[in-house]
Parts: structure tokens; sequence; C-alpha cells
């Protein structure tokens, strides 16, 4: 099953300290005065509905959580998160805006806690019954410079150390590559501005133009 045609998906993705909140922000701002007619719901994952921000808790400030546990519990959030407000709002025509999703588990959960990223990615599949995003914006940012820019602001997995971190930003890019029709990939060092320009053009294109 795929993204009903009615609205449109659009994730943000990357390691820590990317910049994603800066760049939705943009982006949901320019949606607003360029397509006044579309209805625009932001969320994230982990937390994007009240159960989410339950499970955000546990796994981000929590205690130790076994890897195999962790991906189930991304999972978890994951499945109902598409059900109970993802799929409903590409249902109303909704432009969908997230701060990460199933990437995010593949590559930190897969390639960081060196579980299969191949099982992970299919215990997704599961839970979202497929939903694919329109266009995944991946804000590629090196570990060292994600680190600075949190100012040692960290939670569970943004402590994890620098080859855990290198090895989230390689797979992320990886999956970019397997599927570059529905990525576009950015350096975050880029001025902001650039960026949010890049990421407003290409969700433009989705919905055909302004206006639409």
């Amino acid at each position: 099953m795929t993204a009903s045609p009615a609205g449109v998906l659009v994730v943000l993705e990357g390691g820590d300290g990317a910049g994603k909140s800066t760049q939705i922000a943009r982006l949901v701002e320019h949606l607003g005065a360029a397509h006044p007619a579309r209805e625009v719901v932001v969320t994230r994952e982990p937390g994007g509905t009240p159960l989410g921000a339950r499970i955000r808790e546990l796994l981000l400030h929590g205690d130790h959580v076994a890897p195999r546990a962790e991906a189930l519990l991304f999972a978890a959030d994951r499945a109902h998160h598409v059900a109970s407000l993802v799929r409903p709002a590409l249902e109303r025509g909704a432009v969908v805006v997230g701060d990460r999703y199933v990437d995010s588990s593949v590559a930190y959960q897969g390639a960081g806690r060196a579980l299969d990223a191949t099982e992970v990615a299919s215990i997704s599949r599961w839970a979202t019954e497929g939903l694919v995003p329109h266009l995944t914006v991946l804000l590629d940012v090196d570990p060292q410079e994600g680190r600075r820019r949190r100012g040692g602001r960290d939670d569970r997995l943004e402590a994890e150390s620098a080859a855990f971190h290198a090895r989230v930003r390689e797979h992320f890019l990886a999956l970019a590559a397997a599927a570059p029709e529905r990525y576009l990939v950015l350096d975050a060092a880029r001025p902001a501005a650039d960026l949010a320009a890049e990421v407003a053009g290409a969700v433009d294109a989705l919905l055909g133009g302004a206006g639409a």
C-alpha cells in the first residue's frame, strides 16, 4: 500500500544536529505562503502522538534499552503514528511534514546498533503497511559538526560514540543512493536559507507549483 495521491508525505532525515527542525520550520512557513489552500501537518518520530510521546521518553531519556527492544519500540510508535495521524491527514489531502521516519530506524538501529538492517526495514514496512514518503530530504552532516551544533545537549542516542554516528551517516547516504528518485540529499553545512530554497522547490514540484 502506498500513500494516498490526495496528500503528500515529506520527511526530513539526517544525523543529530543536521538542522532538521530549522528546515521544517522554514518549509512550513513557505507552504503557508505559497500553498495557502493546503492543510499542513507537522509531526515527528518518535513522539507524534500522545502514546508516541511516552515511547519517546523511554527511548531517548530513559535507562538502557536492548537494541532489539529499541527497534521494536520505534516500530510500535511508527505503527500507531501512521495509523492514527499520518494516513488520516494524507486522506484529507494534507501535506504531512515529518521529522524522521523509517530511514532513521534502518540507519540508527540497523547500522548504528549493528542489527540486520533488512530486518529492521521489514519491521517498519509491516508497521506502516508500506507507506513510503513522496520525498525524503536527507540533511547530511558530519557527526563531529552535529555534536558541535548540539553543544553537549545529548539524549541517549545522541550520546553514542563517534563510530556509531559515522555508521549512521554512511547508511543514510547508502539508502539515498539506492533510491535517488525520492531523495533530495543536501549538505547540511550550507547556509540554512540556501537549503530551505532547495527544499521548497522540491516540494513545490510535488504539489504542482505555487497555489496548488
